[in-house]
């Protein structure tokens, strides 16, 4: 009989054209090449079919409550990551908020010991809702801020089953507002802020940024970075079929990770692509090739485009689901990461002249 594994299911789990308003135009990422596939079937890079096939050989039990509680139980430290190590970074200072519920963690990533007023960046954790934290997604965050020069604050919202939805976009809303209205228990005063966040994170990202849009905060919101996001709690897309089993990111999972948030599908705080995406501010959304949400992820970018907001789409060639935090396990998903900042970097840039 087999015994239930919580690193083992950790370490399973982990695995989730420039600036436009005209026509969308993916910026495909270079990927290693290969011998040439069926004609049917998807291109998947080297380092990502090993590691599909290194996941594959540790099948993970099924994501019950009682799973989850265990899981809960793990000590940061014990916590295994397909990521890379954090590296270096100035400040990484852990900080409470209060919140709709109770204090609500969060963690200060910056690559400057000291800094003026600027954009401070929202950074909002994958994990189907139910898993992760500022922990396993430290080197992402700390990432973000190296590469885009800016504060990033990372938070820890709460998450399902325990706490169902809305708990988390409403902890994800929270949160932003007390980083625009508080520079001072920071000591970095945001002149305005980017949201962002990867899976579950993405989908909070689009969610506050539309909120904040609605009514603002004390500042207001300059750039969205969506990562893989969940997009659409009603949709059936091409994606969910043809990668909804053997890519790291299954239907059985999905299912789970959805009966647990217990969200309302057809509301906006669930599925912000049906609503209104208008005056959203300008945007980086990057999909995998081989996500089941990718059809998701572009189905938005296109919208965006649609209601006249400037946008720029990237889409990691050959990728599966949640390769910004697996960059140990797939060494090639680190150039990709670089690269979508770097798009992030450019539109910021542009941002900041207007």
């Amino acid at each position: 009989m087999k015994t239930f594994d919580p690193a083992r299911t950790w370490r399973g789990l982990a695995c989730a054209a420039m600036l436009a308003a005209t026509p969308l135009v993916p910026v495909l990422a270079d990927a290693p090449t290969t011998a040439p596939a069926a004609a049917d079937a998807p291109f998947v890079r080297p380092d990502v079919a090993a590691y599909l096939k290194k996941t594959a050989a540790q099948p993970l039990p099924p994501f019950t409550a009682q799973v989850i509680a265990q899981i809960r139980k793990m000590p940061p430290s014990a916590m295994p990551s397909r990521d890379l190590p954090v590296g270096q970074i100035a400040v990484a200072k852990d900080l409470e908020m209060p919140g709709p519920a109770g204090p609500i963690k969060l963690r200060l990533y910056d690559a400057r010991a000291q800094r003026g007023p600027g954009p401070v960046l929202v950074f909002y954790h994958g994990g189907g809702f139910i898993l992760g934290s500022i922990d396993t997604h430290a080197a992402l965050a700390a990432e973000i801020a190296r590469k885009l020069d800016v504060p990033v604050v990372s938070v820890e919202y709460r998450l399902a089953p325990e706490s169902p939805w809305p708990a988390a976009p409403d902890d994800g809303e929270a949160a932003a507002r007390w980083v625009a209205a508080n520079g001072k228990a920071l000591g970095r005063d945001a002149t305005g802020l980017i949201l962002s966040g990867d899976s579950a994170g993405g989908n909070l990202t689009l969610i506050v940024a539309a909120a904040l849009r609605d009514k603002p905060a004390a500042v207001p919101v300059i750039m969205q970075v969506p990562i893989y996001p969940a997009t659409d709690f009603t949709g059936d897309y091409a994606s969910d079929h043809l990668f909804g089993n053997g890519y790291g990111l299954d239907k059985s999972s999905t299912a789970l990770f959805r009966q647990h948030y217990a969200a309302d599908p057809k509301s906006l705080r669930a599925s912000p692509l049906l609503g209104d995406l208008k005056r959203l501010p300008p945007t980086v959304l990057v999909t995998a090739g081989l996500d089941p949400l990718r059809d998701q992820g572009r189905a938005y970018a296109a919208k965006l485009i649609e209601a006249g907001v400037p946008t720029t789409y990237y889409e990691g060639k050959g990728l599966v689901h949640g390769f910004a935090t697996f960059r140990k396990d797939i060494p090639s998903a680190q150039q990709d990461t670089e690269n979508f900042l770097a798009l992030a970097k450019t539109v910021l840039g542009e941002v900041e002249k207007k």
